[in-house]
């Protein structure tokens, strides 16, 4: 029989809609080739002959989407934490990242990174790289060892940061960018290619124009960053004098969600006419909270976006985020919330336990696809939580103990299983 065709018994928790789970205590999730087939408290007779895997008393939840993150960071991650963007960047990114022109550096880097992403909570990532070619072929190639389905982008730039990092020109940006493209073409199956402006000071509109002719040709996605400290969006309006606001520039090159599909980082100080293009070219945003707390970019109104119906997810925005933990992104999302319903706007009330998952899960995973649920016709990327070594003289529920888990994890949770499209991982 089919590998990725089993069933999975224990308590099974999705999402139902943005606010409201579905929860199956000792239940039963039918995978077919992949695919989800749906929950049933016993298993219908059409299903009777798969095998069953007994998870016991573990949680099996859907696997979640970390829906932007630095790679070539990851080595410097809970360091320099005192900083503001643009500082942060020129003391410690920039100079970081140059590394990986070093071929051998790039591929410990990456095989490290790969393997601790492999045993996270994450079962879906869209990455940015480096500037480099090589260097990002090979996050590629260890990416695609994990088993996890990933975008990774060679990043872009050339102007306004580092001489060791900036790229010579706008033509030798799209030219490396163009034989990066042919040398993964076709080469993995559960890896792709996005292109990835770093963000607009960093790109002429040469090569922004460029891009965007790429974009049209190889219709690939796109990632970036969009409005997430204040002096980078003043920075952006002298920069591009002629636009009506950051996503604006993207938007004028053809990489602002109507063309592509696009993912902007951040979005923490977007001015109501970039919320409405957004909402109308259905931009995905990638909320990055633990990131926006360490860098004091501001706290994004995600209950604005979510009331927009604008696509969010959640992102750990390694390093600019300390950990690859995206139950901790949840909890930082849904405390963040608060903070700004308390200090910002009352009449956005926070984010509730139900709306993070969703984040996490749905929100971010639907970027990839019918993904983040275990509702028929849904890939099964699952993960088997064992939280008994968190311990309570309470008898909790099912719904309760995944409360607990996101804000416990560390404490003594466990991932004892975890499956991508149907397959096992571990």
């Amino acid at each position: 029989m089919n590998k990725n065709t089993f069933i999975l018994k224990g308590n099974i928790l999705y999402s139902k809609t943005k606010t409201e789970l579905s929860v199956t205590e000792q239940g039963f999730l039918i995978c077919f080739e992949g695919i989800s087939q749906g929950v049933y408290p016993q298993i219908p007779d059409a299903f009777q002959n798969l095998p069953v895997i007994d998870c016991g008393d573990c949680l099996i939840i859907p696997g979640m989407t970390d829906l932007h993150l630095h790679a070539p960071q990851y080595p410097f991650r809970g360091i320099g934490m005192d900083m503001e963007l643009l500082e942060w960047l020129e003391t410690h990114t920039f100079p970081e990242e140059s590394r990986y022109a070093d071929t051998d550096y790039a591929q410990n880097a990456y095989h490290i990174f790969a393997e601790d992403l492999k045993q996270s909570a994450t079962t879906r990532a869209v990455a940015f790289g480096t500037i480099h070619p090589r260097a990002t072929e090979l996050l590629m190639d260890n990416l695609e060892a994990t088993g996890l389905k990933t975008f990774v982008g060679k990043v872009n730039m050339d102007q306004n940061c580092s001489d060791i990092i900036r790229e010579p020109s706008a033509k030798t940006s799209l030219d490396v960018t163009v034989k990066w493209l042919e040398s993964v073409a076709g080469k993995y199956q559960n890896t792709k290619p996005i292109l990835t402006p770093r963000f607009a000071p960093t790109c002429s509109a040469a090569l922004l124009e460029g891009l965007g002719k790429l974009q049209k040709e190889y219709r690939l996605p796109v990632q970036s960053h969009l409005s997430e400290n204040l002096s980078e969006i003043a920075w952006v309006k002298e920069l591009f004098p002629w636009s009506l606001f950051y996503g604006d520039v993207y938007d004028h090159f053809g990489m602002f969600g109507r063309e592509a599909p696009t993912i902007m980082a951040h979005c923490v100080h977007c001015p109501e006419e970039e919320i409405k293009r957004m909402k109308n070219n259905r931009v995905y945003i990638a909320h990055c909270p633990q990131s926006n707390i360490n860098l004091a970019s501001g706290i994004a109104p995600v209950r604005r976006y979510l009331e927009e119906n604008i696509p969010v997810g959640l992102g750990t925005d390694i390093a600019g985020g300390a950990n690859l933990s995206m139950f901790r992104c949840i909890a930082d999302a849904i405390g963040m919330s608060k903070l700004y319903w308390r200090l910002i706007d009352q009449t956005k009330k926070p984010l509730t336990m139900e709306e993070g998952f969703y984040l996490a899960t749905v929100g971010g995973s639907s970027f990839f696809g019918r993904v983040g649920s275990f509702a028929p016709g849904y890939e099964v990327d699952a993960l088997i939580l064992d939280d008994k070594n968190i311990r309570t003289t309470q008898n909790l529920s099912a719904r309760k103990r995944l409360e607990r888990y996101i804000y416990l994890a560390e404490e003594g949770g466990k991932i004892v299983g975890k499956y991508v499209a149907g397959k096992r991982i571990f």
